[in-house]
């Protein structure tokens, strides 16, 4: 929690959006690494140097942003992480998501307006949008839950073609794990896949599927 808190204070300071780039990158390699956690990434070569995209990626654990981060820090793609409400108010994460570069987005309500003008100005001025399509965390015992519509619909609006990332191992577990056995060596697999065009007529989850072997 000292280290999170410690980051939050640092990205509150920070003056631009490639610092707080840098800041979350330093701060998910250093929490990692005391977590004897190692980041193996398969189709590395599909990782675009530069551009902007959305992000898609699977949901288990509350270190997948960590994991991404680590996954693209050999490229110059920086992106607004979509976060939810509740997160903005955590005790853990409150002061670190509110000043890491994140789009807010209230799950309650009926009103998306706000959430949709936010993302608009995110991309005008040169970022990238990173979000968890199932959104929430995926605790059941499918590899996938449900994409929820406005993933596609952000892809659609801005058009910015989507970049699918799939965390292969459950990261909550091995995090556990991790956590239980300080001393222990562990390595979460990261796959990349074929950017797909914000055009592409066929449903995000199932070409995120086909991709992935899902």
């Amino acid at each position: 929690m000292y280290l999170t808190n410690k980051y939050g204070v640092k990205l509150k300071k920070s003056k631009s959006s490639q610092e707080k780039m840098n800041l979350r990158l330093e701060y998910s390699l250093k929490l990692l690494d005391k977590l004897n956690i190692k980041i193996d990434i398969v189709n590395k070569e599909q990782i675009p140097k530069t551009g902007q995209y959305l992000l898609v990626s699977n949901h288990r654990s509350i270190i997948d942003p960590l994991i991404i981060e680590i996954a693209l820090k050999n490229s110059a793609i920086n992106g607004f992480w979509v976060a939810k409400k509740e997160l903005y108010n955590s005790l853990f994460f409150g002061s670190f998501t509110r000043n890491a570069g994140c789009i807010l987005i209230d799950r309650e309500s009926n009103n998306m307006s706000e959430f949709f003008k936010r993302t608009k100005e995110v991309v005008k001025e040169g970022h990238s949008i990173f979000i968890f399509p199932e959104g929430t965390r995926n605790t059941t015992t499918e590899k996938l839950s449900d994409f929820k519509d406005g993933s596609k619909l952000i892809a659609l609006k801005n058009r910015l073609n989507i970049l699918p990332v799939f965390i292969k191992d459950n990261a909550d577990e091995i995090l556990k794990d991790a956590i239980n056995n300080g001393t222990k060596d562990l390595t979460i697999n990261v796959q990349i896949g074929e950017v797909i065009s914000y055009r592409d007529k066929q449903s995000l989850k199932a070409n995120y599927k086909k991709q992935f072997n899902i």
